[in-house]
């Protein structure tokens, strides 16, 4: 006769050396629809006959549902949670650029209201840059520096339309793609610094560059805007938003 508080006594043993793999395949099982509880026809051998020649097989499939139980979490995570932060963040640098206020970036980017568009215009984005990687990595690269400017415009206007933020960010990253590249590289030196002082120092200088990016998206919003690509109203601004101090230096 088995005692239940020595199994449960003995499991919890086990849970301290590979909790975060159960974890794992415990998600497995929970996506996967099955009881979590176990079950399930087995057919008519023995569980040891089974174990001996699938043991291999299994050793190998472990790993295969970790991994592919993190890459979903990591998918979901970002989905469902991250770009709305990022949203929410580019709209941070965005009014604090502005000298505006800054407060509710957050909450603007996961009201109702905003939510879903913020995921299918960003969804649609990763895809693109997805399939133009899967040509070559120069073009998947290339892309991504053409929509770079997509959670920019969706901290403007996350109901503008997916094809249309990401059109317009195309239109405004034309013929500054390299540009931005360069100016990222100018941030190469602050970045190796950082890495020097034991990697922590890499974390200072991420505000510098994303205030940075953020005042380029104000240079090109507002030529976007004098060229006819979008208007104050596709980006919920009026005349107190736009900045008409800017300049390229040459």
């Amino acid at each position: 006769m088995w005692d239940r508080v020595e199994l449960k006594t003995k499991a919890k043993e086990v849970l301290k050396k590979k909790y975060w793999k159960s974890f794992l395949i415990s998600l497995v099982l929970l996506l996967s629809g099955a009881d979590s509880r176990g079950g399930g026809s087995s057919g008519g051998r023995s569980a040891g006959e089974r174990m001996g020649d699938w043991s291999e097989w299994l050793d190998f499939s472990e790993y295969i549902t970790i991994i592919i139980a993190a890459i979903i979490l990591v998918i979901a995570f970002r989905i469902l949670i991250g770009y709305s932060l990022e949203i929410g963040s580019r709209k941070y640098f965005i009014q604090s650029a502005q000298d505006k206020d800054e407060k509710g970036c957050y909450s603007f980017a996961f009201a109702s209201g905003n939510f879903s568009g913020i995921i299918s215009t960003m969804v649609l984005r990763d895809i693109y840059t997805f399939l133009w990687a899967l040509l070559l990595i120069i073009p998947g690269i290339i892309k991504s520096y053409a929509y770079r400017m997509v959670p920019y415009i969706l901290a403007d206007n996350p109901d503008l339309g997916a094809d249309k933020a990401i059109t317009l960010s195309r239109k405004m990253m034309d013929g500054n793609k390299f540009n931005l590249f360069v100016m990222e590289l100018s941030f190469l030196g602050w970045y190796l610094l950082g890495i020097l002082a034991f990697g922590i120092g890499f974390l200072f200088v991420n505000p510098y560059y994303n205030a940075t990016e953020a005042q380029l998206y104000l240079v090109l919003r507002k030529t976007a805007i004098d060229l006819g690509y979008c208007t104050n109203e596709d980006l919920r601004l009026d005349d107190n938003n736009i900045r008409y101090d800017y300049y390229w230096e040459e």
